[in-house]
């Protein structure tokens, strides 16, 4: 008679934070990508801690996962464990005059009405670009209106062991599209504001709110721009002088609207999409010598 030994589980005692395959397709803005081998959403720094510990003690990758804005997964998906922290404990927002501490959690649009509403000036330049506190710190969200790396005085982080820290801003050095932030995980942020109308500051939101709108296909299944823009120089200008405007490869398409991003219409996957990337960046590379560097994340490739 053969015996079957029962599978032990590395995240034995964390069953109602860990799932095992799921399927992170609709957990992106692009709405395509595999499974993830484990999906893991902690309820608290304690079960965020122990979780972590466990993929170190088994080798098992981690990938932090916030709203999926600027980020494609492949149509396998990843062996490795997705840390989503959207539990209320690491969506706090708390107030202190024109201090705002926050979770890493938080949804940035979101963030930017209550600063407004509550007459807090200095997070305008996030309107409209979507994701998470905790992302949008990790890759200095932002634009020609700004960064979010102004206005930020203390970031909250955790390494894979678990060990907490704060990362203050004498020590903190935010770039385009970067941080010198290396620990896994972002837990909390504060940022430094100034007071001022909430008319005014409502003001400044829509006008960059319709700016987007208007040079942007925010209305699609995107990622935002595909590719950083090389010093002084636009990648979308690049991609659209290269021909590439409209180009399709499956279900995927470069915008007519802007270059820099690609559209995922219905029945699009993940690898019609690297293939257009890869198209893109030979065809610039051709024409123009310049190596395009992807600013969307590609978990799985």
């Amino acid at each position: 008679m053969t015996m079957r030994i029962a599978k032990i589980s590395p995240f034995s005692g964390l069953e109602e934070a860990v799932q095992e395959d799921v399927l992170l397709a609709r957990y992106t803005w692009y709405g395509i990508g595999g499974p993830a081998k484990y999906f893991v959403r902690p309820r608290n720094l304690e079960e965020l801690q122990l979780a972590s510990q466990r993929c170190a003690e088994n080798q098992i990758p981690i990938h932090v996962l916030g709203l999926g804005a600027n980020l494609l997964v492949s149509d396998a998906g990843v062996n490795a464990a997705v840390f989503r922290l959207d539990q209320d404990f690491f969506r706090h927002v708390k107030f202190d005059k024109n201090i705002l501490e926050v979770g890493a959690g938080v949804d940035m649009q979101k963030l930017v009405l209550i600063a407004c509403r509550n007459g807090l000036s200095g997070l305008e330049c996030l309107a409209g670009i979507p994701g998470t506190v905790g992302g949008g710190i990790r890759m200095n969200a932002g634009g020609k209106f700004g960064d979010i790396g102004a206005v930020v005085t203390r970031v909250g982080v955790m390494d894979v062991s678990g060990l907490l820290f704060d990362r203050t801003k004498d020590d903190l050095i935010f770039d385009y599209r970067s941080t010198n932030i290396s620990a896994k995980f972002i837990t909390h942020a504060q940022f430094e504001l100034d007071e001022d109308d909430p008319e005014r500051i409502m003001r400044k939101v829509k006008e960059i709110w319709m700016y987007k709108r208007n040079s942007q296909p925010l209305n699609t299944k995107n990622a935002g721009c595909v590719f950083k823009n090389p010093r002084g120089l636009s990648a979308g200008a690049l991609i659209d002088q290269a021909g590439l405007k409209g180009m399709k490869v499956g279900h995927a398409e470069v915008s007519e609207k802007h270059a820099n991003f690609i559209i995922a219409h219905s029945g699009a996957s993940a690898d019609d999409v690297l293939k257009l990337v890869k198209i893109i960046r030979e065809r610039v590379f051709e024409k123009d010598g310049i190596h395009l560097e992807s600013e969307v994340q590609v978990w799985g490739e």
